[in-house]
């Protein structure tokens, strides 16, 4: 039984203000049983709100990780530095990371580096609007599956703490989540895609996800969970969120 997990990604959002009210509503998150939390602040508030988390059993992310261990990357992090201070997860190949700054080309260095720290990384992956129209949805999750390696037999010890996220691009931040039965369908397909390892993998939603949609897509068989945009910054949301997802 994969254990629920709800990610709340801040994008470029928020200030020692701001986050430290925001973590103040959520605290009661790391003692809700029957589910995960994880936050991934912006990379100048990780090593102050790490502490924090840990505290209360919440867990902590990164947005993004460089696929270099050390060296003259400018404006890089490095996975052993996020261990460092005290992060569990790194997102990577992210939508808007893909899109805005090329990571699509990336991903499997950035897995690679991310295993080899012993984090989690949780590996985004989706469709934009016009591949949704022309059907080519699954074409698009192999192929960005393959492209970070994993189509092809890795085994299951090489790839421990793998988490996907299923987030369709034409639903971000647009209050349109995909609906359940379109979420399954993409979620079945990455599972039978990572062959034997797929029954041991997490695959998250993602795509404005809201507490008045969680629900519908939590009791999906494939969705073990979600990742979550702008409404993780809302704490009754967000906590609602999490309540939900809990219950599923």
């Amino acid at each position: 039984m994969r254990k629920p997990l709800v990610i709340g990604n801040w994008k470029m959002n928020g200030s020692r203000r701001s986050i430290a009210q925001v973590l103040d509503g959520i605290e009661p998150l790391g003692r809700q049983s029957g589910v995960e939390v994880v936050v991934c602040p912006p990379f100048v508030y990780l090593a102050e709100v790490a502490p924090r988390t840990s505290a209360v059993g919440l867990r902590i992310g990164a947005q993004h990780v460089s696929e270099y261990e050390s060296g003259a990357y400018t404006g890089e992090v490095g996975a052993a530095m996020l261990a460092d201070i005290g992060c569990d997860y790194v997102l990577i190949g992210h939508s808007e990371r893909r899109a805005l700054f090329g990571d699509g080309k990336r991903v499997a260095g950035q897995l690679a580096a991310t295993l080899r720290a012993g984090l989690k990384p949780v590996l985004c992956l989706g469709e934009d609007a016009e591949q949704r129209q022309l059907g080519e949805t699954r074409s698009v999750l192999l192929s960005q599956l393959a492209a970070a390696g994993l189509v092809g037999g890795r085994e299951t010890e090489q790839l421990a703490g793998l988490v996907v996220a299923y987030e369709p691009v034409w639903a971000i931040g647009t209050g349109n989540a995909a609906s359940p039965d379109d979420a399954q369908q993409a979620h079945r397909w990455i599972r039978e895609a990572l062959g034997a390892l797929g029954g041991e993998v997490p695959i998250l939603y993602g795509g404005s996800v809201m507490a008045e949609n969680v629900a519908e897509l939590m009791v999906q068989p494939d969705v073990d969970g979600v990742l979550v945009g702008g409404a993780s910054l809302r704490v009754g949301e967000f906590t609602a969120i999490c309540a939900l997802a809990a219950k599923a």
